[in-house]
């Protein structure tokens, strides 16, 4: 069975969680907290992060979340998450980018710093600045995924990809952590809200981060 070495806010092993769970392919969790930058797991990835995962009967260790999920993709059939046209794919791909890039960038590396890293490792308080100029992007971003969900059922076209999974990974950690104002923004709301319902969202909502308590919405279907 795959075990996959992650942490609770990680949106890329997030990502790879939901992948996973949608292909029904069996895993474990072991978690891993970069920050420690344990000899074992610099062994396993040079560059300290998650998600890494590990298969020791095959003698299989991968790393980086979308080079995983494309392995999986070309190995596992059962609901293909990059599909349709080479358009449509190339469409997937690029969505899957802006999120795992842009939203990372933007919006969630900054929350997790100041609402994660300076509460737990470095016992610093949050810079409120930098909280207002993620929440501010995250707007922007929420924009664009209205203007997405007014034109598509779903983020790249007729089904749920690859794309859908990176961008609700990545909203999920910024609405843990306080960082999603979802006023004014019904089109993403009710795109998320069917991804909250889903049984592979499920162990993510019931999960918690010590020391970081989400908003009383967090894990609520309906809001």
């Amino acid at each position: 069975m795959w075990r996959l070495y992650q942490f609770p806010l990680c949106p890329f092993s997030r990502k790879l969680r939901l992948l996973m769970s949608e292909k029904s392919i069996r895993f474990s969790l072991e978690r891993e907290n970069p920050w420690e930058m344990r000899d074992e797991f610099f062994l396993m990835n040079p560059t300290g992060r998650t998600p890494v995962i590990q298969h020791a009967e095959k003698d299989i260790v991968l790393i980086d979340s979308r080079a995983i999920c494309e392995y999986f993709e070309e190995t596992v059939g059962k609901n293909p998450m990059i599909n349709g046209t080479a358009a449509r794919r190339a469409e997937i791909r690029r969505l899957v980018a802006l999120f795992d890039e842009n939203f990372y960038g933007d919006v969630t590396a900054p929350l997790l710093m100041e609402r994660m890293t300076k509460r737990i490792v470095l016992r610093e308080a949050p810079d409120s600045r930098n909280l207002r100029a993620a929440m501010r992007l995250a707007d922007e971003h929420l924009d664009y995924i209205d203007y997405l969900i007014d034109n598509r059922p779903w983020l790249a076209g007729s089904t749920m990809s690859l794309a859908d999974l990176a961008a609700a990974a990545q909203l999920s950690v910024a609405d843990y952590l306080g960082g999603i104002n979802w006023s004014g923004h019904e089109q993403a709301r009710g795109w998320y809200s069917t991804f909250k319902s889903r049984p592979s969202f499920q162990p993510l909502l019931a999960e918690r981060m010590e020391g970081v308590q989400p908003p009383k919405h967090y894990s609520d279907i309906n809001a």
